[in-house]
């Protein structure tokens, strides 16, 4: 099998393996008084000030969550609803946001009638920030929040939230990034970003599944979406998990550790990707920013074909690979990403991403390479049958 989907997710590292079964062999509930509750909570602080130190954060800044979208749904329903006055009741998103943002805000703006204003993208998938500009010149006092992704999910494009920021700030709104796909692939600094927010999840650098982080600065207004315990500053209530976050410690620490080397590393085996794939396909059309953008990305359409069942022919083989976010696999409908970016339906439904990672190699590459062309022509003839 060759995985080209690590942006879906990625298997984990054999340190964050290990402390996720030393740990769950361990007994405690980290809110105990005795000793084994004391024990589980000295685990969870320990990793606490780990992610804090390898993400240029707080220790107090970081909540534990259960996964990336709950943090996302958290930090935009939270600040919404604790900033939300007469007056003020905008949020502002981009038009490319995964699920775990868009699905959010949409709820936001039908259930507790919100008014949303979403930026534009350029042809690169890049957030046009003069639009930000003009929207603030006048509709600054009603912004409850502002939400832009660090990476995109898809063409896996790198977005100026630092400029975002600079604009937000002198208006006190307060910025969220959705940084699930940035994290231990590119340089995250959540301190010098300025954000007000940041979310990442486990399974996509190397460690669990089922749990997530909501850095969020100690100023920050939130309403907690959850109610119980008062776990996490009492922002998000729930028995926490030792185990999951342990393992999620190690595979943070050991992701930005190697960010660089890796980085360069999966630079190089994407642009053989790339250039291969061009030669085998010359009509293939390479989607995002050809430099700016995640290392392990590489995003195609394949004019003539159906992605889904480029997809199907290609798993057929061996290789996997995927249409788009996993969140909406599926769904018989045209990439919201790239139709934003200006691309036409045919060629949004034409779509695949290959994403590589950690345990990814030469062997994955040549495989793409060696399956294409043909299951390009299947798909092309089926598409014309």
């Amino acid at each position: 099998m060759a995985y080209l989907d690590h942006a879906a997710t990625t298997p984990m590292l054999p340190a964050a393996l290990d402390a996720y079964v030393r740990t769950a062999r361990e007994l405690g509930n980290a809110s105990s008084l005795h000793a084994s509750g004391r024990a589980a909570r000295r685990t969870v602080e320990e990793a606490r000030e780990r992610i804090a130190a390898a993400l240029g954060a707080g220790p107090s800044e970081v909540v534990f969550t259960g996964s990336g979208t709950e943090a996302d749904n958290l930090a935009l329903k939270g600040t919404h609803w604790a900033r939300r006055s007469e007056g003020r009741n905008r949020v502002v998103t981009t038009a490319i946001e995964h699920h775990a943002v868009a699905d959010p805000v949409a709820w936001l703006g039908d259930h507790e009638r919100a008014d949303v204003s979403e930026l534009g993208v350029d042809k690169l998938g890049r957030v046009e920030v003069d639009g930000l500009a003009e929207l603030l010149e006048s509709h600054a006092s009603e912004v409850t929040v502002i939400t832009c992704m660090w990476a995109n999910n898809e063409v896996g494009t790198l977005q100026p939230i630092r400029e975002i920021v600079d604009l937000a700030a002198p208006h006190g709104i307060p910025v969220h990034t959705d940084a699930v796909q940035a994290v231990g692939h590119a340089p995250v600094d959540f301190s010098a970003s300025g954000a007000t927010s940041l979310a990442l999840s486990g399974h996509k650098l190397g460690g669990p599944a089922g749990v997530g982080v909501l850095l969020l600065t100690r100023d920050a207004e939130c309403t907690p979406l959850l109610h119980g315990g008062g776990q996490e500053r009492e922002i998000r209530s729930g028995t926490l998990d030792v185990p999951g976050i342990a393992a999620l410690a190690e595979a943070v620490v050991h992701a930005v550790a190697t960010s660089r080397a890796e980085a360069e590393r999966l630079a190089a085996l994407r642009d053989d990707l790339v250039k291969r794939v061009r030669a085998a396909v010359p009509e293939a059309i390479y989607n995002g920013d050809p430099d700016d953008r995640l290392p392990g990305n590489a995003h195609f359409s394949f004019p003539g074909c159906e992605g889904d069942a480029l997809l199907m022919l290609l798993d057929a083989t061996g290789v996997e690979c995927a249409t788009g976010s996993a969140c909406s696999a599926g769904i018989a409908q045209p990439s919201h990403v790239l139709l934003a970016m200006g691309t036409g339906e045919d060629n949004a439904r034409s779509s695949l991403r290959f994403t590589l990672g950690w345990s990814s190699g030469q062997a994955d590459v040549d495989a793409l390479v060696d399956a294409l062309p043909e299951a390009v022509e299947r798909a092309r003839t089926a598409g014309l049958t």
